[in-house]
């Protein structure tokens, strides 16, 4: 019911921008450009976690990308799981190994985004699932640029973790160690030559997407593991600058 008339609200009374706050427009030109204006660049936490696969990131996480991402998790601004959906799949299409989201490498191997879970409680208290919500806009845009693209969501929490916010890289490691693992009812979908991308809103520490590279590796034997995010802090893509 919540979500209901928070979808009708957003009919009857336009939003201002998400991420400037200029009137009468959800996202503007200028914040949809800040969003996904640039081809997706490699990024890397440091220090980053053991086993962490490469990750692409769409933007650098501050300003009105950071308030574009933030009204979608949190406040419920569904009209923008479509622009943040194109961005993540420019990351996924860099990820992939093709420019932008297009057909690139790999020819019609299909690509699957697995995102990460969201814990039970948070997608009670938000409503919905952000992260699987922009995954599935994300496809929808690689698809159409002909890439075969589709969300498995098949992580999920075998034991409970600690709220993540407040906890420095190695205490969000020990948090994550072990905690996720793959249905394994899913196992099937991981035919030959499938492409996995791990997929989430956020680059922090890195170690949510190492611990759900290893769940793929041990329980589906997924071995072509790559990720991609909307957004990563600043500091990650100079790191990879060159």
């Amino acid at each position: 019911m919540r979500r209901l008339w928070q979808d009708l609200a957003d009919l009857v009374f336009p939003a201002d921008c998400a991420g400037c706050g200029e009137p009468r427009a959800e996202l503007c030109g200028r914040c949809r450009a800040a969003l996904h204006g640039r081809r997706a660049r490699r990024v890397r936490p440091d220090p980053a976690p053991g086993g962490l696969p490469v990750v692409h990131a769409a933007a650098p996480y501050q300003d009105a990308v950071r308030a574009v991402l933030l009204a979608h998790k949190e406040r419920g601004a569904l009209g923008l799981a479509a622009p943040l959906g194109t961005a993540l799949a420019g990351a996924a299409g860099v990820a992939r190994g093709g420019a932008g989201g297009g057909g690139g490498e790999g020819g019609g191997a299909p690509t699957l985004l697995v995102p990460l879970p969201s814990t039970p409680r948070s997608t009670r208290a938000r409503g919905h699932d952000p992260t699987r919500r922009v995954a599935l806009a994300a496809a929808r845009v690689l698809r159409g640029s002909g890439v075969p693209a589709r969300v498995v969501p098949v992580l999920r929490q075998r034991r409970a973790v600690a709220d993540q916010s407040g906890l420095n890289s190695r205490q969000r490691k020990a948090n994550l160690k072990g905690a996720l693992e793959v249905n394994a009812r899913a196992v099937r979908l991981f035919g030959p030559g499938a492409r996995v991308i791990i997929v989430d809103d956020l680059l922090t520490t890195g170690s949510s997407l190492a611990e759900a590279a290893r769940a793929l590796s041990a329980d589906a034997g997924v071995r072509r593991i790559s990720a991609a995010v909307i957004a990563a802090p600043a500091e990650a893509f100079e790191v990879n600058r060159n």
